[in-house]
């Protein structure tokens, strides 16, 4: 009974984390800023839109961190069972879904990541910027493995040190 209940609640764990992904699916996209009248941005806007895609991209990270964190263990959980075999054919395939809206999601961060590394690269106003924030690509990349082999627990840790990064480079920005 006790085995029964523990994969019982690691599947509510699952649960609940697909549906706040579900909700929270818009959270993950770039927001867009809308453009006033003005038609060439200066050096000071483009800084201080920069510093907002940062402050976005940590809110985006810290949210995704919380949510995974709540169902990491579940879907580890499940995997041990799979492993040991005791799991059904139905959980096997749900705890595949929920893997996959787990690497989804990852990727969709990880895009928003990249895009803002490569815009501090680009744009001559944000280079000075750069090196707090570098390396970010390669750390979402390494997000992506740890998620892909199963790894949540490890996903979440490099998250928190790219959350770190972002707040770095939020702190030495005007």
């Amino acid at each position: 009974m006790k085995h029964h209940s523990r994969l019982s609640a690691s599947l509510l764990y699952l649960l609940a984390f697909a549906a706040v992904l579900v909700m929270t699916s818009g959270v993950f996209a770039q927001r867009t800023r809308v453009k006033t009248t003005e038609s060439i941005p200066t050096q000071g806007n483009e800084v201080r839109q920069a510093a907002e895609s940062v402050a976005v991209q940590i809110k985006n990270v810290s949210k995704f961190v919380f949510v995974l964190g709540g169902v990491a263990r579940g879907i580890e959980d499940i995997d041990k069972e799979i492993k040991a075999g005791r799991a059904s054919r139905d959980l096997i395939n749900q705890n595949q879904e929920f893997k996959n809206d787990v690497l989804s999601s990852v990727r969709a961060l990880r895009a928003g990541l990249v895009k803002l590394e490569v815009d501090f690269r680009a744009k001559p106003a944000l280079k000075k910027y750069l090196p707090p924030l570098q390396g970010i690509t390669d750390q979402s990349a390494r997000v992506e493995d740890f998620a892909y082999a199963g790894q949540l627990t490890a996903a979440g840790r490099e998250l928190l040190m790219i959350v770190e990064k972002l707040a770095d480079t939020l702190v030495e920005m005007p």
